[in-house]
């Protein structure tokens, strides 16, 4: 019999070991395309027949680009898994996949903890407005030409969670511990089990009582431009908004907008809509914090993202299933 191929796209960077171990169960194979152009061609030509699973990475869009429709449509009859590494998976699309009949798995859990570190941490310096301080020291001018302006303590203030999935529960953990009162806002009510004393709120409720406002939800057709002009007049005057999410759940446009009129006080961003560009006016912009997608950028996390992510690989050759298969597709 022929053996299964697993196809890498993107690089495996710690979990050498546990990558090299699946060649005891199937051949392991690299593109030799290097541009998206090439990788369909690779495809059409036969040059991909027989690979069974696909891992690959969040970088790898720049040799593929997206996982959309008529990528899919060209990927070999035989694959029938596409293992992403990473929590976030708006780069495939899963519909599609579902159509040819292919499952696809992401890496949930293993982000949790060290995104919402860097959430906890955009919390802090947003309403302590550490920003302008700390630009002005490298300029040799202490806390500026002018004193800035005074930040908030946490401690009582009202944190909105927006999608209190893995990433968010973690963060409700941390920001209780600095005495925030913490609301949240899902598709679904979790289980007071899961919320552990966090309030369920509307959506609505949430703009309107939060100090703080977490965005924590996947971005997809219905969460593209979740926060736009409208949502900001809902918000009290002086709100600080983080995300850690996907850049495009806000509509940045109007976040600028918002942040130069002063009704949100200062923002904390480790995503972007466009990126790596950012939007000028949030550069521009001293009371916005920005760090270039580092939500996961840990020795510990990354390891832990792709051992995940060859377990899920594994357990596609040695069961047919998937470990962690994207919500879309539990039904």
């Amino acid at each position: 019999m022929t053996r299964a191929k697993v196809l890498l796209l993107g690089e495996i960077e710690h979990a050498h070991e546990s990558w090299n171990a699946l060649s005891n169960l199937a051949e392991l194979t690299n593109p030799r395309a290097r541009t998206r152009a090439e990788f369909l061609q690779q495809c059409i030509d036969g040059k991909l027949d027989g690979v069974l699973a696909i891992y690959r990475t969040f970088a790898s869009v720049d040799i593929t680009g997206r996982f959309d429709e008529e990528l899919v449509g060209v990927l070999p009859t035989t694959v029938r898994f596409i293992c992403h590494n990473g929590a976030g998976y708006d780069q495939i699309d899963v519909h599609a996949c579902t159509r040819r009949g292919i499952k696809v798995s992401n890496t949930p859990t293993a982000v949790d903890d060290a995104t919402a570190d860097v959430n906890m941490f955009l919390i802090l310096g947003a309403l302590r407005r550490f920003n302008t301080s700390m630009t002005a020291l490298r300029e040799g001018k202490w806390r500026g030409s002018r004193p800035p302006p005074l930040g908030h303590d946490p401690e009582g203030k009202t944190l909105g969670i927006l999608g209190m999935g893995g990433i968010g529960r973690n963060l409700r953990k941390k920001a209780a511990a600095f005495s925030m009162r913490i609301v949240y806002h899902n598709r679904n009510r979790l289980s007071e089990e899961l919320a552990e004393g966090a309030e369920y709120v509307s959506f609505e409720e949430l703009l309107r009582i939060s100090d703080v406002i977490s965005l924590n939800l996947p971005l997809n057709k219905e969460t593209r431009h979740k926060i736009s002009t409208h949502e900001f007049s809902l918000m009290k005057k002086g709100v600080v908004i983080v995300n850690t999410a996907r850049g495009a759940v806000i509509d940045e446009a109007a976040l600028v907008e918002a942040l130069d009129s002063g009704h949100v006080a200062s923002v904390g961003l480790d995503v972007y809509e466009d990126e790596p560009t950012v939007h000028p006016g949030l550069i521009a912009n001293p009371h916005v914090i920005l760090v270039p997608h580092m939500g996961t950028w840990t020795v510990e996390t990354q390891t832990a993202m792709e051992e995940w992510n060859i377990a899920n690989v594994r357990s596609a050759l040695e069961t047919g299933a998937l470990r962690s298969v994207v919500p879309e597709q539990l039904v």
